[in-house]
């Protein structure tokens, strides 16, 4: 049996990860995090946590370099817009276009998120 020293327990379980801690991401802002091989943008606005997928899937912008105003995030390429909640793309709301999304939970001052193994 050999074993994948590549491969940290954050990436082989499917649980929730400490990845910041309340106040590392200031008010209206997003930040960038690897989470089980994925990078997801994770926001504070309005005084609550969320996290999507951080690549843009118009052309792969980072969202977390974008304005965050009413629950979207604008994307600083080409100013489309999706829900920091769910993913979804603001500007065309018949369109099954979305990013990912995960749940986040705030446990003492640790940031989680919840990003499934990959």
């Amino acid at each position: 049996m050999t074993e994948n020293s590549s491969h940290s327990p954050a990436v082989l379980m499917s649980e929730f990860v400490s990845i910041a801690k309340t106040g590392d991401i200031p008010e209206g802002e997003g930040r960038t995090y690897p989470v089980n091989g994925r990078v997801i943008a994770v926001f504070f606005a309005d005084g609550k946590y969320s996290a999507i997928d951080d690549a843009c899937p118009h052309m792969g912008a980072s969202l977390s370099a974008g304005y965050v105003e009413n629950g979207a995030v604008t994307c600083p390429w080409h100013a489309w817009r999706f829900s920091v909640e769910n993913g979804a793309w603001l500007d065309s709301p018949k369109s099954k276009l979305r990013c990912g999304s995960y749940e986040v939970r705030v446990v003492g001052n640790e940031v989680q998120v919840h990003v499934p193994a990959g």
